[in-house]
């Protein structure tokens, strides 16, 4: 391609860019300003300051004096979400790689029947679910709040699609010399779905880290609580600190994204099929 032609392309490529970056700028602003209102005061905020400010100090006084509780909410959020995170990727995998890898025809009817439990909303099920999660005694528990979701038609979807470029001539001369199932699962499968697996983190840390209604069900204790009901603790009252709870939002957010961050080039792969 000559000189002339590259230019001609870059000068067609200009509106392009610049629609980009109107829309990188517009999906960005919302985190700034986040970062920008937990600098400033509840009255600056308020009234539309965008630019930062010298009261993060005061703030985060403000909120451990609002909420004391708070780092006990961070780490049930870690433990909670992290917990269900691993058991919903063991669960929902194995579910996936025998429903695509084992299947016949009585398998695939009940895969479609569990398809239809996607259209379910959560709230139809709550009552029945609190009713189970409080005959077991586990009210205030990790056990309560991740037994309903780690395992979600979604994610054993997502791995009965992926698990379709699983290479089955490797199962085969496995199963030559000598390996179990499990142990072609474990050694085998795993790596080679890396990707799958990195993309369903992300996706199931993020649900959980985020989820506020069932967690208010079952988790009537302060020591229970979760970052989003301490969030919800400060939105709800007379007057609101906007400033703290802006800050409170920015100690919420930062979990997931720093997450997000290091996965994304795996969540691609993932959510597109890869296989490694």
């Amino acid at each position: 391609m000559t000189k002339k032609g590259r230019s001609n392309i870059q000068r067609r490529l200009i509106p392009t860019y610049i629609f980009l970056t109107i829309v990188s700028l517009i999906s960005v602003f919302p985190f700034y300003w986040m970062i920008t209102a937990a600098t400033n005061t509840s009255v600056e905020v308020a009234r539309g300051k965008i630019v930062f400010g010298t009261h993060l100090i005061e703030n985060f006084t403000n909120l451990l004096t609002q909420q004391p509780n708070l780092w006990n909410a961070l780490k049930n959020s870690f433990v909670y979400a992290g917990v269900q995170t691993i058991v919903a990727l063991l669960i929902c995998s194995l579910a996936g790689y025998g429903f695509e890898l084992y299947h016949d025809k009585y398998k695939d009817k009940l895969f479609s029947v569990l398809l239809l439990a996607m259209m379910v909303p959560q709230v139809a099920t709550m009552i029945p679910l609190f009713k189970m999660v409080s005959k077991l005694k586990l009210l205030n528990t990790v056990w309560a709040f991740i037994l309903p979701s780690i395992s979600t038609p979604f994610l054993i979807m997502m791995f009965r699609q992926n698990s379709r470029n699983f290479p089955t001539d490797i199962m085969e001369a496995a199963r030559i010399d000598g390996l179990s199932e499990f142990k072609i699962f474990f050694k085998m499968y795993m790596p080679v779905m890396k990707a799958t697996y990195a993309a369903a983190a992300v996706i199931t840390f993020m649900n959980a880290w985020n989820a506020y209604l069932w967690p208010k069900v079952v988790m009537s204790d302060n020591r229970a609580y979760t970052m989003p009901m301490l969030i919800a603790n400060l939105a709800n009252g007379y007057s609101v600190d906007y400033g703290v709870l802006m800050l409170a939002v920015l100690f919420c957010s930062c979990p997931t994204m720093i997450i997000f961050f290091i996965l994304q080039k795996q969540f691609a792969e993932g959510i597109t099929g890869a296989v490694k």
